[in-house]
């Protein structure tokens, strides 16, 4: 069946953001797939540019701010679309804004070092474990490039059938479970990932986000 983009797209954008509105509300978390596609995460809004796509909202991710209200989710899902975006910043900064104290951002975007990065030409961004270090407060180097704070909660990193199969992935990643062995992730992204190729970085954050009164202070 296909879509009649006939109408007029504004009102069938409030109508399908009402209706996914009902579905994602269910269980009582409120999820915005962004870059949903065709494969739009179950019982969430989704939001895409492409009319073809089974997105809820049609908006252009590069264009901000989002048309969604301030803390209006609990959790904010973005697969293999960062990569693409004119403006990292920008859209992790809307990303931030609009989902809810403590609540959660999922990314998946490739590691760099994947040999399949190349191979769509919409690539834009490059990625590794310490991309987001910026939005983090005791990771930052340099902590003008924004405001916006993200705790990290998981960064995991997929490698290569072959290396999976050989057991590196699990020690790359070692310091999801114990963080004191971060340094095999280090030593892995500063020397190895280009014979060890990295695949799919995963990550999650939970969002921080100060109080009038906090502000306030820090001012």
């Amino acid at each position: 069946m296909t879509r009649d983009l006939s109408i007029d797209p504004t009102q069938y954008m409030k109508q399908s953001s009402r209706r996914a509105e009902r579905v994602s509300t269910l269980e009582g978390k409120k999820i915005l797939d962004v870059g949903c596609g065709d494969n739009k995460y179950p019982g969430a809004i989704g939001m895409d540019f492409n009319p073809r796509t089974a997105a809820d909202v049609i908006h252009d991710l590069g264009v901000v701010p989002y048309p969604f209200a301030t803390d209006e989710f609990d959790e904010v899902i973005s697969r293999h679309v960062i990569e693409h975006v004119p403006d990292v910043m920008a859209f992790i900064s809307e990303l931030h804004r609009i989902t809810k104290p403590g609540g959660r951002i999922k990314l998946v975007t490739p590691h760099y070092s994947n040999p399949d990065w190349p191979t769509d030409p919409t690539h834009r961004n490059h990625f590794n474990s310490y991309s987001f270090n910026c939005f983090m407060q005791d990771r930052r180097l340099f902590p003008f490039y924004t405001d916006v704070e993200l705790k990290p909660i998981r960064t995991y990193v997929s490698l290569a059938n072959l290396w999976r199969l050989l057991g590196l992935e699990l020690i790359v990643n070692l310091d999801q479970r114990w963080p004191t062995l971060r340094f095999t992730r280090k030593f892995w992204e500063f020397y190895l990932c280009y014979i060890f190729r990295g695949k799919e970085l995963r990550f999650e954050f939970e969002v921080v986000k100060k109080d009038s009164r906090q502000l306030k202070r820090d001012l």
